[in-house]
């Protein structure tokens, strides 16, 4: 295939959405470092200030499948307007508002921008990147994805030692007006004409509630697990949590009977009956469990097992990340050069090492190994992950193209809200009954934990990879017969 040059307005609009998308995912990690002072000025309880991510997290995971109708129904300009207009909108609020509920509505604003940016990047690389090309700008694309959520602590670790924590949304608005918006309006264009599509309402209800059930299914049996073994009531939460769970399932099974005997779905599912798509789909939702947990697992395990600083704690995930932004579009270069099995395969192999090592050496830790051994988790993960939504979707049929960044990006977002909860119970099990926080009791505790957690990261990235292997000896047997 002849080397095609990549147009210098594509390369312009996936600067101006992806900066978009990566200021909404990163505010989404940064606030994560601020609970403490948001506890303390809003006289909120941890359960109640946790809202902040998990609300945020819902909005997200409810935008993301009107994707697919909004891309085919809109204009890609409309749309990146209106996640600039949501992104600036949540950001001012952020900054004026006093009261905790209005805090909590300028998260859902900011939801709901990054739910329309994210898979609107997506799209655009994959309708206007020349063929030759795809892998490296979806590993540019894979930047925001990746890269965001690890280096959230950092920034908000610094910020928030220096400045009051309203002040990184006073930075991220002049970034969005100055650089997103100019470049977006001049580079962002239409390649494909827009279809009278219908928004199917009962649909998109059932699948903002089965999100919504299995989101918070998450979050309240965390809080549930980790009430009963330090000795609490657990009662309301894990009601809340089974509640939850059956209306997620419920309403996700009626989704799936609901779009296939309707005549306008809002996402035609149709294609995840190929075996070798469905593979890639689950290992794209298993891996960021670890990808995006990672990020609470060492600011946590550094500050009560290593007693290091917040700043600190953020700073060790740094090295990870910056070797995540350098090598993401190396690993699509070397998809497109040779193909989906190699890159793929060999980077999670890489990646496995990491938490790996950080097993073995789990009970006597430094933060220099801690961040070590994260930046080999941190170059095969970004090597790779990528790579594997790029696979699958181009296994179907460019129509469904779509549908499929829909499904992927959703499953992203739910991937990781579950890393995170999962990890926190974890921990969290591991440290009830252990002491006061910062004695050697507490401490060991934690490190404790942090072993737990690092053997189930290897457990899933371990599936994750088994399930490649399977979706690549089904390509194999596919192009054998042709």
């Amino acid at each position: 295939m002849p080397d095609e040059h990549i147009p210098g307005k594509l390369i312009g609009s996936i600067v101006a959405v992806g900066s978009l998308a990566f200021i909404g995912i990163l505010t989404e990690t940064v606030m994560t470092v601020l609970f403490p002072q948001l506890m303390r000025e809003f006289n909120v309880d941890t359960a109640t200030v946790q809202w902040i991510t998990t609300i945020y997290l819902l909005v997200v995971a409810a935008t993301m499948p009107l994707s697919s109708y909004l891309n085919r129904r809109f204009k890609h300009r409309t749309l990146f307007l209106a996640a600039v207009a949501l992104a600036v909108l949540g950001s001012l609020i952020m900054i004026v508002g006093h009261a905790f509920p209005v805090i909590l509505i300028a998260r859902v604003i900011q939801g709901m921008g990054s739910g329309v940016a994210t898979p609107l990047m997506i799209n655009i690389i994959l309708e206007q990147s020349p063929k030759s090309k795809v892998g490296r700008l979806m590993g540019v694309g894979s930047l925001v994805i990746t890269v965001a959520p690890a280096i959230g602590p950092t920034v908000g670790g610094a910020v928030s030692s220096i400045l009051p924590w309203r002040a990184i949304f006073v930075i991220v608005i002049p970034i969005i007006l100055l650089v997103s918006l100019p470049v977006g309006l001049k580079c962002v264009e239409q390649h494909r004409p827009t279809e009278e599509a219908r928004l199917n309402s009962l649909q998109f209800v059932s699948i903002v509630l089965a999100l919504c059930g299995l989101v918070m299914f998450l979050n309240q049996a965390g809080v549930a697990v980790s009430a009963a073994v330090s000795g609490g009531s657990a009662t309301v939460s894990a009601v809340f949590a089974v509640v939850s769970l059956i209306v997620g399932l419920g309403a996700l099974l009626f989704f799936g009977w609901s779009s296939k005997r309707s005549f306008s779905p809002l996402i035609r599912l149709g294609w995840l009956r190929d075996p070798m798509v469905l593979l890639h789909l689950i290992a794209y939702m298993l891996l960021p469990i670890v990808g995006i947990g990672f990020g609470y697992v060492i600011t946590n395990v550094a500050q009560l097992s290593l007693g290091t600083s917040a700043f600190l704690s953020g700073a060790l995930v740094l090295p990870g990340a910056l070797i995540g932004a350098f090598f993401a579009p190396v690993g699509g270069m070397l998809y497109d050069r040779f193909g989906p099995v190699r890159p793929i395969l060999g980077a999670f192999f890489a990646a496995i090492c990491g938490p790996i090592l950080l097993l073995v050496f789990s009970m006597r830790l430094t933060p220099v190994t801690l961040a070590g051994f994260y930046f080999i988790f941190g170059f095969g993960y970004s090597l790779g992950f990528s790579n594997i939504m790029t696979n699958a979707l181009r296994n179907i049929a460019p129509q469904f193209m779509p549908d499929g960044n829909a499904v992927f990006n959703t499953c992203l977002q739910f991937g990781g809200a579950a890393g995170t909860a999962l990890f926190s119970t974890i921990l969290s099990v591991a440290q009830a009954g252990a002491g006061e926080e910062g004695s050697t009791t507490f401490r060991h505790a934690t490190a404790v934990g942090g072993s737990w957690t690092f053997a189930t990261m290897i457990g899933i990235v371990a599936i994750a990879i088994c399930c490649l292997i399977a979706a690549f000896r089904i390509g194999a047997k596919r192009n054998s017969r042709l």
